[in-house]
This record gives C-alpha cells, sequence and structure tokens, in this order.
C-alpha cells in the first residue's frame, strides 16, 4: 500500500514531538520539493539543505546557452554558483551575460559568489607535489570556497624534495583537513599522512611518463598507501576532494 505523504506541518509536528530528529526532517522537507525543470535539466535546490552545499553545474558536454540558463535559476536563489570543467571559448559567452564571475584558465572553473558568505571555522590546506598538479589543486580550491570553506594552496613539495615539505610542517598541522595533489608516482599523500592528525584527502593526477598510466599509477599507490586512514578520490578529481574536505569540516 502506498504511504501517504506527510505535509509541513505534519513534519515539523512530528519534530516538536521528539518522534524524529531535526536533520531527518530536513531529508523529508527537501524530499517535498521538487526540483526547478528547465526544458533540459532539473535543477536541485534542496541540496544545500540536505548536503550542505549548493547544486554546482558540470560544465563540460553542455552549451554557453544551456549553462547561461542554469545560471539564472542558481543565482536567482542567492546560491553560490560553480561552473567545473567550462572550455575557456565556453567561458567567454557566460562571462558577457554574468560580469560579476571570474573564470580560472588553469582550473577551467567558473564561479559566481553572490553577497556576504558564512564560512565554517577551520582551514582545507590542499598540497601539490607538482606545479603541473595546480589546476586540480585550484579546481578543489574554487569548490570549497564554493561550499564556504577557508582553503589555502601550498605548491611543489613532491617527494624529490622532501626538504621543501619539512619546511611547512607548521602549516600542515595548521590544517584541519589536508587535499594532496600528486602524479608520477603518488607518494606524497602516504608522507604527509605519516606526518598530520587531520583527514587527509588524496587525489591522483595524470601528470607523468609513460608507466604513470594517465594517473593509473598515483591512483593504485595512493589505495594501497601504508599510512593509515587515507581517503582517495578518482583522477584529476579536484572537484570531488573539495566537496569531501567540506563535509568533513561542516
Amino acid at each position: 500500500m502506498k504511504k501517504n505523504k506527510k505535509s509541513f506541518s505534519d513534519i515539523l509536528k512530528a519534530v516538536a514531538e521528539g518522534k524524529i530528529d531535526p536533520v531527518s526532517a530536513l531529508h523529508e522537507l527537501g524530499a517535498l520539493q521538487n526540483p526547478e525543470k528547465l526544458d533540459f535539466v532539473k535543477i536541485d535546490h534542496t541540496r544545500k539543505n540536505r548536503c550542505g552545499f549548493p547544486e554546482f553545474i558540470y560544465g563540460e558536454g553542455k552549451t554557453p546557452e544551456q549553462i547561461i540558463k542554469i545560471i539564472r535559476v542558481i543565482s536567482g536563489k542567492k546560491h553560490a554558483c560553480l561552473v567545473t570543467r567550462l572550455a575557456e571559448d565556453s567561458a567567454k559567452t557566460i562571462l558577457k551575460e554574468f560580469p560579476t564571475a571570474s573564470y580560472d584558465r588553469d582550473a577551467r572553473v567558473l564561479s559566481i559568489f553572490s553577497g556576504s558568505r558564512k564560512k565554517s571555522k577551520g582551514k582545507i590546506l590542499i598540497v601539490t607535489a607538482g606545479t603541473v598538479d595546480i589546476p586540480v589543486a585550484l579546481e578543489a580550491k574554487y569548490t570549497a570556497e564554493a561550499c564556504g570553506c577557508n582553503a589555502e594552496i601550498v605548491t611543489d613539495v613532491g617527494v624529490a624534495g622532501l626538504h621543501r615539505l619539512l619546511s611547512r610542517l607548521k602549516i600542515l598541522h595548521g590544517a584541519k583537513v589536508i587535499i594532496v595533489v600528486a602524479g608520477m608516482e603518488g607518494a606524497l599523500p602516504s608522507v604527509i599522512g605519516g606526518l598530520v592528525s587531520c583527514p587527509v584527502i588524496a587525489v591522483p593526477t595524470s601528470a607523468g611518463y609513460g608507466t604513470s598510466l594517465s594517473g593509473l599509477t598515483a591512483m593504485f599507490a595512493m589505495l594501497n598507501s601504508c599510512a593509515n586512514g587515507i581517503l582517495v578520490t578518482n583522477i584529476n578529481n579536484g572537484f570531488g576532494a573539495g566537496c569531501a574536505a567540506a563535509r568533513i569540516l561542516k
């Protein structure tokens, strides 16, 4: 038999009577709201209540016109807009419609932050093994900031010169979450994982010569790390790392 849908007042009454907790109520309230429909997409405005960050836009494969329509709807709700994997030509078209937006060509990220945003306490530190890993690190940084977090990048401290990393121990120990972005053999997350007590998220990149196998070698090394408790994202997935770090910090 199909259950009757609870109304808003039913859910709020259940919270007041202690029958359900506030977090469960938020999930149920979110489920009662239908996504906003355009002719080609359904926009999930309740994601911020459920997950702590708004609907983001994966730019690859979408036309500039489609992205413009989505941004108008999201920004209309005063939510942060973040478009990842966006080609520069598409970004130029979108920037004409939204002059307050900013685009980072290296990260391929376009962002619009409207008004003042309350940021989470604590800092997410993003560390790169090499300069070539910076675009993925920037994607993680912009994502974390769109989620309302403080984020900072430390670059080029890979294992080929450990003195560079050891000179940054103070900043490593001041972070609440560390995202480590590395290609080649992917060793840096293991080193950092053995130096800090906070959560460490490893992001393998596709940087490296032949047997790096477009990031597979780094990913397998991170998955097999002897530094306990390191979390690993998909290859080049700075966005996923930024979201995961925000969830941890919040």
